[in-house]
């Protein structure tokens, strides 16, 4: 922000113990133009060990950051440490339990409502909020090189995007009123070091063997934005709206690293940079839906909880097999914003700052991956080794079928064991019994009707109608 003044302007970065917003505070502090108040739901401040040798150690010593306990959900407290401050960050939580429906809406929603009155009355300047592109993505459809002009969806998969879709409305429709300046980032898919979701998700998944699986084709693309680009950007649109431009009050701008790649080879590059297997088998998009709603079927029918649960590994499978990229010509052009970290060097560095979830090192880049494991050793390396380990995942996806059939008809079908057994024994031997009245020759070469069909061998065991 441009400070010419002598008197250092004050900022406050609400959630600045986020992911995002810890990125915001240190841009700032590194601009040293202003005093920060950093907030958070703690009430003190704990600093990572990796921080010891940060900006905001000295920082919060000399004077230049401060830091205040507030819980957005009170408004009293918002005020109170947005007295005598021009700009405001927000930059709410992301690491929320969603199967607390009430708790998510009054951080985000209510939390949203209660900082624009708190800016209104503390006659704050300007109000930037940190969105994500995600409230833009359906779900069901590609977006090649969306731009603004794309609209809020009205049906979400994922709770959180539709929370955040209610908030950066009331942030965007505040603008203006009483003096305030708003504006909303919506960045795609932000990595980096300090990252408690996207990073951690892979490692939990890798460990079990679960990412060798691609969901989809494998060739969608997708923007991905490095966290300290993100707070680049909050620190360019707060610039536009000191300068008041008209380009930018009550807008919102697609943040990106403006280097689109393929979903799964940016998967593959922070997962074989911490030593695990890079994705290989391919999964249909339609047998991972099949799945899913087996689950959820199962689940209900046991009388589990699992609608939020569900809903998120429907988004997970929307994101992973969908094209998503976005055009940052307004943010470029408006704002002023270029990416200051580039897409090589922001995933060198996340993969450092993860390197103690990382493989045992002697195994991570020398293993053979295509060496059998001790598993598919001891199930003696044949068919059901491939059947359990999802090599053959067509065989793999019937079998599961079957058993989940089984299990509704013996546990979840409202019979008796014994019933249930009797029925399958009935079933069986009719099976059986149909199997046994074939004729012997259905093999031969000899012709036969069925039907008033003839079949006739071709070659060792292909049949072709004639007739």
């Amino acid at each position: 922000m441009p400070f010419d003044e002598a008197i250092p302007r004050t900022c406050v970065v609400l959630n600045g113990r986020g992911f995002v917003g810890r990125s915001l505070v240190l841009r700032l502090l590194e601009l040293g133009k202003c005093i920060v108040r950093v907030t958070d739901s703690t009430q003190s401040l704990q600093l990572d060990p990796s921080e010891s040798n940060s900006l905001l150690p000295d920082s919060l010593s000399s004077g230049r950051a401060e830091y205040h306990q507030v819980d957005v959900r009170d408004i009293s407290q918002i005020k109170k440490v947005l007295e005598g401050a021009s700009t405001v960050f927000y930059v709410d939580a992301t690491d929320l339990n969603t199967d607390d429906f009430y708790n998510c809406y009054m951080i985000i929603v209510q939390g949203a409502k209660n900082v624009v009155t708190a800016c209104r009355e503390c006659k704050v300047r300007r109000l930037v909020y940190n969105s994500t592109a995600d409230v833009v993505f359906d779900g069901s459809h590609d977006i090649h090189n969306g731009d603004e002009t794309l609209t809020c969806c009205w049906k979400f998969q994922d709770l959180m995007c539709d929370l955040k879709a209610q908030a950066e409305a009331l942030v965007l429709f505040a603008n203006n009123i009483d003096g305030l300046l708003t504006c909303a980032l919506r960045p795609s898919n932000v990595f980096g070091p300090g990252d408690t979701q996207l990073v951690p998700l892979l490692v939990n998944l890798a460990k079990p063997g679960w990412t060798k699986f691609i969901i989809g084709s494998g060739e969608n693309m997708s923007d991905f934005t490095y966290v300290e680009n993100v707070a680049h950007a909050h620190v360019c649109a707060a610039e536009a709206l000191d300068s008041r431009m008209v380009s930018v009050a009550g807008m919102a701008f697609f943040i990106t690293n403006l280097e689109p790649i393929k979903f799964w080879d940016f998967l593959s590059i922070i997962l074989e940079g911490l030593g695990y297997q890079r994705p290989f088998i391919k999964l249909p998009t339609g047998v991972v839906w099949y799945i899913i709603l087996l689950v959820k079927w199962i689940h209900e029918k046991l009388g589990l909880r699992t609608y939020n649960h569900s809903l998120s590994a429907c988004y997970i499978v929307q994101l992973a097999s969908r094209t998503r990229t976005f055009d940052c010509i307004a943010a470029q052009k408006h704002i002023g914003y270029s990416p200051v970290v580039s897409l090589e060097e922001g995933v060198s560095s996340t993969i450092q700052s993860f390197s103690h979830l990382a493989r045992d090192s002697s195994l991570a880049y020398s293993r053979d991956f295509n060496e059998q494991s001790k598993v598919e050793k001891l199930l003696g390396g044949g068919k059901v080794a491939d059947i359990l380990l999802w090599k053959d995942e067509k065989k793999t996806f019937t079998y599961f079928l079957v058993l989940v059939l089984l299990f509704y008809w013996f546990f979840l079908g409202g019979s008796t064991l014994t019933s249930s057994a009797a029925k399958f024994l009935l079933l069986l031997s009719a099976v059986l019994f149909g199997y046994g009245i074939l004729p012997s020759n259905i093999n031969s070469d000899k012709r036969f009707n069925c039907k008033n069909s003839i079949f006739v061998e071709h070659g060792v065991s292909e049949y072709k109608i004639v007739g």
